[in-house]
Order: C-alpha cells, then structure tokens, then sequence
C-alpha cells in the first residue's frame, strides 16, 4: 500500500511540474467558462438596471405629484402619470400604479386616506384598510400629508440565466410631502385607466 501510494505521488508530481500543454485543450476547457461568465454578468446587470429604473420613474412620478398646488389631480393626470412611467421603464411588461394622498392624525394616532386611486391593482386604500401601508410610512407630524405611489411591475429577463427561478416583480412604494401646499387636492375616480 505504501509503494502504490508513492508511484502515485510522483506520478502526480511529474504531472504537475510539467509545463507542456496545448492551447487548443486550453481554450476549449476556458472558453466555455468566459462565455457563461459574460452571459451571466449581462443578465444581472439587466435586472439591476431594470430595477433602477423603475425606482426612478416611481420617484419621478411622486415628485410630480408633490408640485402641483394650484391644480388638481384627475383621472387624466394620473393616467398621463402612467403612462410617463412606463415611458421611463424600457421593459414593455404591464405597470400596476397606485396613487394616494394620506393624512396622519397624532390624536386619533391613525392614518387618514384623503384620496387613493390605481391601475391595476385590487383596490385603493380607504382609512378602513391603510393599516398595511401605514407600516411602511415613516412618522409624521400631527396633521402632516405624504404622497404615496405605489408600482409593481414584472420582469422578464432577456435571457434566462435562472438566477430568478419564478417570475420577479419589481415593487416600489415611495413616499413624498407635498412641495409648496399642505394638502394636493384631487377629484379621481377609484380605478383612473
């Protein structure tokens, strides 16, 4: 056992000092190897710039929102929203929005919904069912507003690379106080597309 065992160690490091090789063996084990590595990295890059952008366009679209203080928002103002969004975001998925104006209430120590509407999603937030959402709000003062959009979108990468096993949905909620108003006024109906 002894004696196997040394032929096989020297064999081995004969093997491993030798320095003759043949490109073309070389190349066919590696190249494999760079293909999927500059395939893979494509994808996620893809999936983190889809990401951003869709982060971007929610975040444009709430600062917009929190401009407006003479005009009101209406159903043709928050589909014109819509469809900025999905100019922003490349990815020709459907876009879910909804938009809605909450008021907290230090006394009562709950969140009021001045007005909610979507496109696409269940519902709208009503002050019976924002406990959900105000979970993710950050404090606010007595009385104070936050605008808040909320998008889901899916993503279908260009090439399927099963880094995501099921279909993804980018998911956004994004929150804005109002710029120049204490309150944006709005007339929409519940569902706006």
């Amino acid at each position: 056992m002894t004696r196997l065992y040394s032929c096989l160690r020297r064999a081995l490091g004969t093997f491993v000092r030798r320095e003759s090789g043949s490109l073309t063996v070389e190349s066919a084990l590696l190249a494999p190897m760079l293909v999927w590595s500059v395939v893979m990295t494509y994808g996620y890059f893809d999936g983190f710039r889809e990401s951003t952008a869709n982060l971007k366009a929610a975040f444009t679209v709430s600062d917009l929102i929190s401009r407006e203080a003479e005009n009101e928002i209406t159903d043709t103002y928050a589909n014109s929203m819509y469809l900025i969004f999905n100019r922003m975001v490349r990815d020709n998925t459907p876009l879910k929005m909804r938009l809605s104006l909450v008021r907290y209430n230090k006394e009562d120590d709950r969140h009021i919904v001045e007005w909610s509407t979507h496109c696409g999603f269940t519902g709208i937030w009503t002050t019976a069912n924002v406990d959900p959402l105000a979970d993710t709000l950050p404090e606010m003062a007595d009385l104070d507003t936050l605008i808040v959009v909320e998008t889901s979108k899916d993503y279908d990468p260009p090439i399927n690379t099963d880094w995501l096993a099921d279909p993804h949905k980018f998911e956004n909620v994004v929150f804005t106080r109002p710029r120049f108003v204490p309150t944006i006024k709005a007339d929409v109906s519940d569902r706006f597309c």
